[in-house]
């Protein structure tokens, strides 16, 4: 693979025989379909297919609507093409759109966890093709139209849309009308333009560029305002030629007929075209601070580096990767579709598509996260002429699109489930596509009913000060930032980023009027340990984790978080000199191992190296606690490299001696050991030692000494299938999290709601 740098973004190309061998190589294609059910025993088939299938049947034909909660038709989308307009590559027919339909489906999987299934309909006879999609309406909670030439797929999608009672939706025109209406909103709010006033030629009169007048119109743009051209220039009133029912809804009253004429004092220009169709001059006769939206692909009508040679102030998009403010349909359609079949909604309309754009629109705005600025080769962006579109790896764009378009949905009445809660609905959504939302899901809940005052001890980290406004802007509570004035503000500037806004406090230690209170505490605690008073005060002033568990420790914080820059043993014998264990409890590092839907907490991870039989025993109680705290029916299984007793050994023997003293305590949660991982987590190999107590497979897996843990969670996070979070601090007497050094903000973020919940329970 080779790769270039254009314009501060990477560039990548790839072979045809890169792309051939990516398709062919193991499976060929891009697609399988996966069972949700089990089919392991003949029960499981029995359920699934005869006799078990005709109970669902039976209530589908009593009641259709059910076929939405026994089938996968709630979360099932075709893409549909007969292959007629290709990407850029034109009629090469239903059997070469394959590999894109195939991708397409796809894209719906990972970005919006939709199930997608491509279908080739090989007809170019509308009629034939209308036939064939409108019978297919119960498989399916939704339609994607897809590379379907002009003016057909206007005709197929006005039929479908009539004919049957799911959505059906173009996304060459809507998706791209959708995306370039974002742009277009953020472009016109930089520029101090609004819809009303606003001049615009659209180059380009095939389904896309018709789309995007449509939906900007239905935005409140003025018709009057927009002329649209086509290779025979401006689509005027009075116009014959070349002309259909489709191009003369936008024609317009004017004298001017050539894309030369009609660009003279234009605010903004669409082009959905071909390369090369804007010269230099046409830029140049533009308006001051001109919009210039390039999106013909592969290549578009006017490149960045041909515009910034013509003039500085103009505002770019194009419907590339490799230059900033991409036109992606990809930041469209799998969140549309998902929003739609959450409200079993009859259809995508106006007020769907409006309120798709607008939330596109509004997340540019906001603070971009560390997962966007990765996605820069770690430049993050900021709402501006590069940046007025989002990139299609923002995690936060399963969140806000969704729900934007399900609301619509509902309040236009188009909508035949109803979704109660939306805030609950946002955090469902990013739990489809992050474990760590899923299993963190009732603490962020629990958090904002009972919010807390966190310190974030590294808080001239630029990251630590991201966090901490996500925190406090999700009503997680008050968001302490510890850090001297300017050191701090100098970050803040140079990031962009505005602290001064609700739930964020400041914090220097220097000049605290606390001082002296946590020093006589801190040296009252460490006088018998060999430290003298300066060295107390020279902590408190000169280290920030001394001073944030003080702070917590003295009740002026109800929870601290820190780690970032630097180790965790580090942090954790800083906290220790502060903060004591709790009560009748042990501190450990909790794990938690994120797979399939799965929740497993692992420990410890973080502080006993090589645990005695007691130890063992406490951190089974301690982690067991963790589980019951995340919702989960603690069964804790005490892992060793042998399993009850064969083959024996020095290291077993303590996990046996941990089981006896569990008995002894007479704990009430469930427990056994010592086993392998694969009888701990495996039914069917559990089965084969009918006397172990756990009733299922473990959910908690203590094990036999730190390196183990650490091996295992590590590798198998590394090996793919897997997400780790953690290790979580567990018992001390105050909440306190060790997020790992380098965290990313989210990281951070979770870390703090986690230390919050535990200051709140």
């Amino acid at each position: 693979m080779a790769s270039e740098k254009t314009t501060g973004r990477t560039k990548v190309s790839v072979t045809e025989q890169e792309a051939l061998d990516f398709h062919s190589q193991g499976r060929p294609g891009k697609l399988e379909i996966t069972p949700t059910k089990a089919m392991a025993t003949q029960r499981d088939l029995s359920l699934a297919y005869s006799p078990g299938v005709a109970v669902p049947v039976k209530a589908i034909a009593a009641d259709p609507a059910t076929a939405y909660d026994y089938t996968t038709r709630g979360n099932m989308v075709a893409v549909i093409s007969n292959g007629t307009a290709i990407l850029g590559l034109g009629n090469l027919g239903a059997l070469a759109s394959k590999p894109v339909m195939e991708g397409k489906s796809v894209l719906f999987k990972r970005f919006a966890d939709v199930d997608s299934i491509d279908i080739e309909v090989d007809t170019e006879n509308v009629d034939e093709f209308i036939n064939c999609v409108r019978y297919l309406g119960p498989s399916f909670g939704g339609i994607n139209l897809e590379d379907i030439k002009a003016p057909d797929c206007f005709i197929i999608e006005s039929r479908l849309r009539e004919l049957m009672d799911i959505p059906v939706f173009h996304d060459d025109q809507h998706g791209t009308a959708i995306i370039a209406a974002a742009g277009l909103i953020n472009a016109l709010e930089l520029t101090g333009r609004d819809f009303k006033t606003t001049k615009l030629v659209c180059n380009g009169a095939g389904a896309a560029a018709i789309a995007c007048i449509e939906l900007i119109k239905a935005m409140g743009f003025n018709g009057e305002n927009i002329i649209l051209c086509d290779t025979k220039g401006v689509i005027y009133q009075g116009r014959t030629e070349g002309m259909n029912q489709w191009k003369s809804a936008h024609a317009v009253k004017t004298d001017r007929r050539s894309l030369r004429e009609a660009m003279v004092g234009a605010d903004v220009v669409f082009g959905l075209s071909q390369k090369g169709a804007f010269a230099a001059d046409m830029i140049a006769s533009m308006a001051p601070n001109p919009i210039i939206f390039a999106m013909a692909n592969p290549d578009p009508e006017i490149t960045p580096e041909e515009v910034a040679e013509i003039r500085s102030d103009a505002i770019m998009a194009t419907g590339r990767s490799d230059y900033p403010n991409q036109v992606n349909n990809v930041l469209g359609f799998p969140y549309i579709f998902r929003g739609a079949l959450d409200v079993r909604a009859s259809q995508i309309n106006d007020a769907m598509k409006i309120a798709a754009a607008e939330a596109l629109a509004n997340l540019a705005r906001e603070d971009v996260p560390d997962d966007v600025a990765a996605a820069y080769q770690g430049q993050r962006p900021r709402f501006g002429p590069q940046y007025i579109i989002p990139v299609p790896f923002d995690p936060r764009l399963i969140s806000a699109i969704p729900v934007a378009v399900a609301k619509a949905a509902m309040d236009s009445g188009v909508a035949r489930k109803a979704i109660e809660d939306l805030g609950s609905y946002a955090h469902e959504l990013s739990a489809r596509r992050d474990p760590i939302a899923a299993a963190t899901q009732r603490i962020y809940e629990h958090v904002r009913s009972h919010p807390k005052r966190v310190v974030f001890a590294e808080g001239e980290e630029e990251q630590v000060m991201r966090a901490a406004i996500s925190f406090a802007n999700q009503g997680l509570g008050t968001a302490i930032l510890l850090g001297r004035d300017e050191p701090l503000k100098a970050t803040a500037e140079r990031a962009g980023i505005d602290l001064d806004r609700p739930g964020i406090e400041v914090v220097n230690a220097r000049v605290s009027t606390r001082v002296e209170a946590y020093t006589e505490y801190l040296y009252a605690r460490l006088q018998r340990k060999g430290y003298l008073h300066r060295d107390a005060q020279r902590l408190i002033n000169t280290d920030r984790n001394h001073f944030a568990a003080c702070m917590v420790a003295l009740g002026d914080a109800d929870a601290m978080v820190t780690g970032t820059t630097r180790n965790y043993s580090t942090a954790l014998e800083d906290v220790r000199r502060c903060i004591d264990t709790a009560p009748g409890h042990r501190v450990i590092g909790v794990s938690l191992a994120l797979a399939r839907g799965r929740t497993i907490v692992v420990a410890d991870t973080a502080v006993h190296d090589m645990p005695t039989a007691d130890e063992l025993a406490d951190i089974a109680e301690e982690a067991a606690g963790v589980a019951h705290r995340l919702g989960l029916e603690p069964r804790v299984a005490l892992l060793a490299y042998s399993t009850f007793g064969h083959p024996t050994g020095e290291r077993s023997e303590r996990v046996r001696e941990a089981v006896k003293i569990l008995d002894r305590r007479g704990v009430s949660f469930e427990y056994d050991g010592e086993m392998g991982a694969d009888v701990a987590l495996n039914s069917h190999r559990m089965e084969q030692y009918p006397f172990c107590r756990l009733s299922g497979t473990a959910n908690v897996l203590v094990m036999p000494a730190i390196h183990s843990a650490a091996i295992s969670t590590r590798m198998l996070q590394e090996l793919g299938g897997l997400t780790v979070m953690g290790p979580l601090l567990i018992g001390l007497e105050k909440s306190v999290q060790i997020a790992q050094m380098g965290a990313k903000d989210s990281d951070i973020v979770n870390m703090a709601a986690i230390a919050a919940y535990n200051a709140a329970v």
